[in-house]
């Protein structure tokens, strides 16, 4: 399976140009020959903005969920991507998968919520989305979620190998691409997509560094701070002897 991962500047609000953005990268990725291309976590309508989370949030199959099916079917290739989601009088930071064929593959609501800006503007999730495709069990999360191991064991627990993880890690936070993320693919035998943001939204500084890493720890494809759009095979055979067997042999110690 080749994945792919986009990582550019936010789009600050202007929905039409993130939707002319996301079907110039879906393209590319379709014709590289990936199934899947992840995008960061609220790329509809920005991350560090909210005073847009209320006004431009959208239902679940609303119009943006249209387009997003709409161009995933037509470049052939999945897409998985962040946004704010509105639910009546609550907007959650969402993520959603569509599948080549337009169909939604799974809808995922953040559980860890970080700061006082998004617990202000979003409700919490409360629960795991998972759903196969392409030979794997794959999971979403988004950015603060895939830092808490408990989190990826329990994912793990379940038969997943593959989280896609949008996310909007701010600059100065380098150490999830470089060590988190690897040591909890390394830990529970997975392979982690983790897509950022680069430039700045709002005075914040985002910090690049998007990164799909495998079950080995080993990168499998990386970015620094500028725009780029990385496509991967994950398909790389392991030596199922050297990978972690933590989840199979884990033991709890009572005191």
């Amino acid at each position: 399976m080749k994945l792919a991962i986009y990582q550019g500047p936010p789009i600050a609000g202007d929905i039409d140009a993130g939707f002319a953005r996301i079907e110039r990268q879906l393209a590319a990725a379709a014709m590289a020959g990936a199934r899947m291309i992840v995008f960061p976590e609220l790329f509809l309508p920005g991350y560090n903005r909210p005073d847009l989370h209320d006004s431009l949030s959208q239902p679940l199959g609303g119009d943006w969920c249209q387009r997003l099916a709409a161009l995933a079917r037509a470049a052939g290739c999945g897409l998985c991507i962040g946004w704010a989601e509105r639910d009546g009088d609550t907007v959650y930071n969402a993520a959603t998968a569509f599948g080549p064929d337009g169909e939604t593959l799974g809808h995922y609501r953040k559980i860890q919520l970080y700061g006082p800006m998004e617990q202000a503007s979003f409700a919490f999730g409360d629960a795991y989305t998972t759903f196969d495709f392409a030979e794997h069990r794959i999971a979403l999360m988004v950015c603060y979620d895939v830092e808490f191991a408990h989190h990826v064991k329990a994912l793990a627990d379940r038969g997943v190998t593959l989280i896609l993880v949008p996310t909007a890690n701010p600059a100065g936070f380098e150490h999830v691409s470089t060590a988190i993320i690897p040591g909890h693919a390394s830990s529970y035998a997975l392979t982690i997509a983790y897509a950022n943001f680069c430039g700045t939204e709002g005075g914040l500084a985002f910090g690049g560094h998007s990164v799909i890493v495998g079950p080995d720890a080993t990168a499998l494809a990386t970015a620094n701070t500028t725009e780029t759009l990385m496509i991967t095979d994950i398909a790389k055979p392991y030596d199922l002897a050297l990978l972690s067997t933590q989840s199979a042999d884990h033991r709890e110690v009572s005191q």
